[in-house]
């Protein structure tokens, strides 16, 4: 059965039921919970450095073959190897595509994402935030013009109750899934906008995130904040860590800890946000 969000994302899985979970206790994209916020990541480091790596080593493979393949074209022209000149071609417009849909992406996100890019999610006022730097993000599907304009970010605020989780294929040969959030306009299941909650998960795991948040936003909590994994006298260094000098707007962080949508207003009003 198809999704019932529209347009249904590409490599979609399945999706994703809101309501408690019953999850385990721990994980590691939670970098921070209180009684009023929790914060996921979605960059961790082992993660960060993996792929820094692989698309270091692409695109430095990639100016290696350039280097090398414009004596290689003189050579084919001049001996009339069209059909290997062709082939050849073709095999260095397909690199071409693979570095600028791939490396690139991947070297901006985790050079401008070592901080983890967190996922801010305030159970009081019904808010999440976000703070990410993205090369292209999932509207190239629809608007192709995107692919042309990377090198972006995107700090907004959004609403939970808009916010629809689902699951697609991540496309690696290791079968792993990702969650993906589906941006809906109120009360629609039409997509105005996605955003990546958990990029890489095998098997069972792939829902852990998305549980653990809905227990957290329907106020059942799968941990005693201070039980010992997760320390609510610890946001000074968690701020200090994560969102310190990333552009994170001051009403905004502010609001993480709003306990109302009244105390939110205020925040708001104070700091003159219209939005």
């Amino acid at each position: 059965m198809p999704s019932k969000y529209r347009p249904q994302i590409f490599g979609w899985f399945g999706d994703l039921d809101k309501g408690p979970y019953s999850v385990p206790l721990h994980d590691r994209r939670l970098s921070y919970a209180n009684n009023n916020y929790c914060a996921f990541i979605r960059k961790i480091p082992s993660d960060q450095i993996l792929y820094l790596c692989l698309s270091i080593s692409l695109i430095l493979m990639f100016m290696v073959l350039v280097f090398f393949s414009f004596d290689f074209f003189s050579i084919l022209l001049k001996k009339s190897e069209l059909k290997v000149f062709f082939i050849v071609l073709f095999g260095m417009l397909l690199s071409s595509f693979v570095i600028y849909s791939y490396a690139l992406p991947e070297l901006y996100q985790n050079v401008f994402s070592r901080r983890g890019s967190p996922i801010i999610f305030n159970r009081k006022t019904g808010k999440v935030y976000v703070n990410e730097s993205y090369f292209f993000n999932f509207k190239f599907l629809r608007h192709p013009a995107v692919f042309l304009q990377p090198k972006k970010r995107r700090i907004k605020e959004y609403d939970w109750d808009d916010l629809h989780g689902v699951i697609i294929h991540n496309m690696s040969r290791n079968a792993l899934s990702s969650t993906v959030l589906m941006v809906c306009q109120p009360d629609t299941h039409q997509v105005i906008d996605h955003i990546m909650l958990d990029p890489a998960r095998a098997g069972a795991g792939s829902t852990f995130v998305w549980g653990w948040i809905n227990s957290f936003m329907f106020f059942c909590d799968v941990a005693n904040i201070d039980d010992g994994e997760y320390k609510s006298d610890q946001e000074a260094g968690f701020k200090a860590h994560r969102i310190d000098g990333q552009g994170w707007p001051e009403w905004m962080v502010e609001a993480f800890n709003a306990t109302s949508l009244e105390e939110l207003a205020e925040i708001k009003q104070r700091h003159n946000i219209t939005q």
